[in-house]
């Protein structure tokens, strides 16, 4: 009725003055607020006189989920100790450190007679271009191991007439070239057609391709090459051959500089990593004395940067006014593929004016109406740095955080190369001309008398993958599924502990009335305890969830990369939006579950009836949810962009990654540390009033904020 009555004075009004026009605005605002808060969100909290902060009285909660969580692990366990034998005995890590010639051998394997020839030749590199290498991961043409690369043009007819080049190239050909043409040489793929100058990668031979400045390709400095078959090819033509390895190329780059860069200068990379630790916690300590500063300045900024903008485009819109042709409307010049053109319109810039004014007014009003909720802000983010002043081993939680993850990988990473490496080597009839035997399983040891090299004389048995037909093979990606699934599932799991043990601790700080005295003795320690008896359970239930999201999440990968080759729009269409949408609901569970374990942290309740409090508590406050939620981010990312700037300033480039990684360890505390003290000051506000029996346990900065304090006891 106030809302009604509120809205006929404001027509009444006509807006006449900007006062009214403001007092409007505020109302509008605060009833469609009571309208959407008008839906069910929950009953808010009631007081509770026994309940002390943190439970200690708790039991177990979601026993069926922690029932099954324990069989998966145990069957983890039981892969690795039954099937990782069988693994062993047949899987072989060479199969991933060594390449494999197109006969299964590995090139540089010591002990053989390819120990001096470390390095696999292609044939023809531009036939790994061809679709089937997506398909079946195979290239096709003939490949061999080698001493070392070529390193010049040579076509094998032009070889063939001279006896120092033709001694060269046999060093890339196979044996049985006594007594043999040139054609007799190329029909039986003993040679290669032509040589390119090349470089080695990975133990593997690529054309050394080159860019000049006007961005023409070459291979050995020159922009065309012969192919050995009397064509003139031009140099680009053999980059689809070779692309799949860029991204490689530039990640061994990189991986090469940071072992150089720490094998020169490690102890300096050690100092940067540890002036990155003191700095992260400098900067959690000043956090106490400076949030209000760093907000309030960046919101300034904010303001000046889009009133220079606004300044800014009206001296443009005032400098096209004599221009000609500046007065055409944006409906009159239509769509145009060149953007600026649309620079040269005087309408493009009033556009502009317009955008940045309205946003301008909106962060001005916005202001005027959240500034109570951006004191309270700042508030919990100071209240969080004096929390973890009185839990200080919480900042160095996340090293057993990393300690359980790096076991957790390890255990995947050692059951994956082992049980993918577990196959037998397949070979399959590669051609060049149709054939009825194409891509079917061959010997090579007779293929060349076989009725298949007969029905098919251009044919070749190569290669093609590891595999085969036992039980055990057939069973082998499920095996490599479950890898994978129980993966996910560890590893969120062991970050979910981390959640839950943080908002234990930080909680139990929240809820003391009188701090220290009223805190465990050691609250990470208690709070990990509680969680790993009482909740493994509800740790596995909400780790299980984010799994099969994310399972989900990689099989779209993997099928967008299967259909990359394809054209079909609407297929594309389907995947771009599946994956869209899986990433949204990944990152909404991650807020669900974070907010669940905090609720389960404090309570003890089970993990649907916690999410479900959490979230409900959550959007009868959602204004001052989404206010903290990007306060907290900005002074986050600000804390790591100004650690990472400092260290890289007095150390070498390679501690950005570690030095970045250090101040995310640090502030994911910090994170927690506020989203935790955040849900217990609204449970706080609806549990207690301020009275004498029902005192509010926020700190006095809060209360102030508020404009709220406690009664004092009643005299006898």
């Amino acid at each position: 009725m106030k809302c009604l009555l509120t809205a006929l004075q404001c027509v009444h009004f006509h807006l006449t003055s900007t006062l009214q026009a403001i007092y409007c605005l505020k109302w509008y605002s605060y009833c469609i607020f009571q309208y959407l808060r008008s839906f069910h969100l929950g009953e808010p909290r009631k007081y509770d006189p026994t309940f002390k902060g943190p439970i200690y009285n708790r039991g177990c909660t979601d026993i069926v989920c922690c029932i099954l969580f324990i069989i998966c692990i145990l069957g983890y366990v039981a892969v690795g100790i039954l099937v990782m034998p069988l693994a062993w005995s047949q899987g072989d890590p060479r199969k991933v450190i060594y390449p494999t010639d197109s006969r299964g051998q590995f090139c540089g394997q010591a002990g053989t007679p390819l120990e001096t020839k470390p390095l696999l030749f292609y044939f023809n590199i531009m036939k790994c271009a061809s679709p089937m290498v997506l398909l079946e991961f195979q290239c096709p043409t003939t490949q061999m191991c080698v001493e070392k690369c070529p390193d010049k043009f040579l076509t094998l007819l032009k070889a063939y007439t001279n006896k120092e080049d033709f001694k060269y190239y046999k060093n890339f050909c196979k044996e049985g070239l006594e007594g043999l043409t040139v054609t007799q040489i190329l029909s039986s793929g003993l040679c290669p057609a032509m040589l390119t100058p090349s470089k080695p990668f990975t133990r593997r031979c690529f054309p050394a391709l080159d860019q000049k400045k006007g961005g023409e390709i070459t291979v050995g400095n020159n922009s065309k090459f012969d192919d050995g078959e009397g064509n003139i090819r031009d140099a680009k033509d053999l980059v689809a051959g070779v692309k799949n390895a860029t991204v490689v190329i530039e990640a061994r780059q990189v991986v090469m500089k940071i072992f150089e860069d720490y094998t020169q200068s490690w102890y300096w990379i050690l100092i940067g990593l540890v002036i990155a630790m003191l700095i992260s916690l400098l900067f959690i300590v000043l956090l106490r004395f400076l949030a209000g500063i760093m907000v309030w300045v960046m919101i300034v900024m904010v303001i000046l940067v889009i009133g220079y903008g606004i300044f800014h485009c009206s001296m443009e819109y005032v400098s096209l006014k004599s221009e000609a042709g500046s007065n055409v409307t944006l409906k009159d010049l239509g769509f145009q593929t060149d953007f600026s053109v649309y620079l040269h319109i005087r309408q493009t810039w009033l556009a502009f004016i317009i955008i940045l004014a309205i946003v301008e007014v909106v962060i001005i009003l916005l202001l005027i109406f959240l500034r109570n909720r951006i004191l309270i802000a700042i508030a919990l983010i100071k209240e969080a740095s004096r929390a973890i002043g009185y839990v200080m081993s919480a900042l160095f939680y996340p090293l057993f955080t990393f300690a359980l993850l790096s076991i957790v990988i390890a255990y995947w990473a050692v059951t994956a190369v082992f049980l993918s490496t577990s196959n037998q080597p397949i070979y399959k009839v590669f051609n060049e001309t149709a054939c009825d035997h194409s891509r079917k399983i061959c010997e090579p040891a007779n293929f060349s008398t076989s009725s298949m090299k007969a029905e098919c004389p251009d044919s070749k048995c190569l290669f093609a993958f590891y595999g085969g037909e036992t039980v055990y093979h057939k069973y082998l990606i499920g095996l490599q599924f479950y890898n994978v699934f129980l993966f996910f599932w560890c590893a969120n799991f062991v970050t979910a502990l981390g959640q839950m043990t943080l908002a234990g601790a930080f909680a139990s700080y929240y809820w003391a009335f009188v701090k220290p005295d009223d805190m465990p003795a050691f609250p990470i320690f208690s709070s990990l305890g509680r969680s790993l008896r009482y909740h493994t359970g509800s740790l596995a239930f909400g780790s299980l969830i984010l799994s099969i999201i994310q399972i989900i999440r990689v099989l779209l990968e993997y099928i967008d990369h299967k259909l990359q080759g394809t054209q079909n729009k609407c297929t594309k269409f389907l995947l771009c939006c599946l994956k869209c949408c899986f990433w949204c609901l990944e990152k909404f569970i991650k807020f669900i579950n974070r907010n669940a374990y905090i609720m389960v942290a404090i309570y003890g309740k089970n993990f649907c009836t916690s999410a479900k409090d959490a979230f409900f508590l959550l959007m009868r406050n959602m204004i001052r949810v989404a206010v903290l939620d990007k306060v907290t981010d900005f002074l986050l990312f600000l804390g790591k962009l100004l650690i990472v700037g400092l260290v890289v300033c007095f150390s070498p480039q390679t501690v950005v990654v570690g030095s970045y990684l250090i101040a995310h360890g640090f502030f994911s505390v910090y994170a927690m540390c506020v989203d935790t003290l955040f849900l217990c000051f609204l449970e706080d506000l609806e549990r207690n009033d301020g009275s004498a029996e029902r005192p509010y346990l926020m700190s006095d900065r809060l209360l102030k904020v508020l404009n709220k304090k406690n009664k004092p006891e009643p005299a006898e």
